[in-house]
């Protein structure tokens, strides 16, 4: 192929591809310009008349307990929800991988929570949860235990909705690990099995080894979207009590829509961009590694 030809080649996928990137470029660039900026200015909603504060909004912000408080809930719910979620959908995935009987039931069964709208699952769990006529401390009762205040007490509120996080978003590592389990030929096991390789150190040094790529990338995305957690504790806790379920976008929700302090609230979001940012390159750079 010639050269003006190839790049008239070249050009034409270019033409093809800029439609999308001017969309992306929209929806993704300009917002976080935005919200860049505004994190710089103080805000007034009525008069919409700006005062520049540098960084006086985020040093404020880093400051305040509340803040502080909404971090290290968030950072306790992104690690241990994502962590538990990637181990049981691998063992759901290790459990469903050989053939029996009701295989297709279970799998749907186990994919079920997963397509079910958030609001409607914490409408559920939050029934379940209820002190006096909830499912879970009926149970308790009834075998001589006391009830638990499962969404009202600051000691175990977080990890109730944890609780509710990982049986909803299971699945979903389920499903990536178990496509991945799929794709392994049938020859490498069948190999181990003629040297003497048991069922556990098939499991252990060949099946996860291969699997750690889909591993991390479950891991990565489980990890970006708890670390963005508000429809659960919106609808079960409002952040209670005693703010020990309060996370960023709770803290970013507050800030901009009840108070209608955009700068603050425009910095708070700056800050968790850079988290998040950095969580992801951590995963992307640990996928790279795998890959070479």
């Amino acid at each position: 192929m010639k050269s003006s030809q190839r790049r008239a080649y070249n050009s034409f996928f270019y033409i093809i591809l800029l439609p999308a990137l001017i969309l992306i470029l929209f929806l993704t660039a300009y917002p976080i310009i935005s919200v860049t900026y505004d994190s710089f200015f103080k805000y007034d909603f009525i008069t919409q008349a700006r005062t520049f504060l540098g960084f006086q909004n985020y040093v404020k912000i880093a400051g305040e307990e509340l803040f502080q408080r909404s971090f290290i809930n968030t950072f306790i719910f992104t690690m241990v929800a994502s962590v538990l979620e990637v181990f049981f959908g691998v063992l759901l995935a290790f459990l469903l991988h050989r053939q029996f009987f009701g295989k297709r039931v279970a799998s749907l069964i186990i994919v079920f929570p997963m397509i079910i709208s958030t609001m409607v699952i914490s409408a559920v769990w939050q029934i379940f949860y209820h002190y006096e006529i909830g499912l879970f401390n009926f149970l308790l009762q009834k075998v001589g235990m006391k009830p638990i205040g499962w969404l009202i007490d600051q000691k175990i509120a977080l990890f109730s909705i944890i609780i509710i996080d990982i049986w909803q978003w299971t699945p979903f590592a389920f499903l990536i690990i178990q496509a991945g389990m799929l794709s392994i030929p049938s020859d490498i096991f069948e190999a181990a099995q003629i040297d003497g390789a048991r069922g556990t150190q098939i499991a252990l040094k060949i099946t996860l080894p291969i699997l750690a790529s889909q591993i991390m990338l479950v891991l990565m995305l489980r990890t970006i979207d708890t670390f963005r957690l508000f429809d659960k504790v919106y609808a079960l806790t409002g952040g209670g009590p005693a703010n020990s379920t309060q996370t960023l976008s709770m803290f970013i929700y507050r800030e901009g829509f009840a108070f209608f302090n955009f700068g603050r609230a425009s910095a708070a979001s700056v800050l968790t961009l850079f988290v998040v940012a950095f969580l992801a390159l951590f995963y992307v750079r640990s996928l790279l590694k795998e890959d070479n």
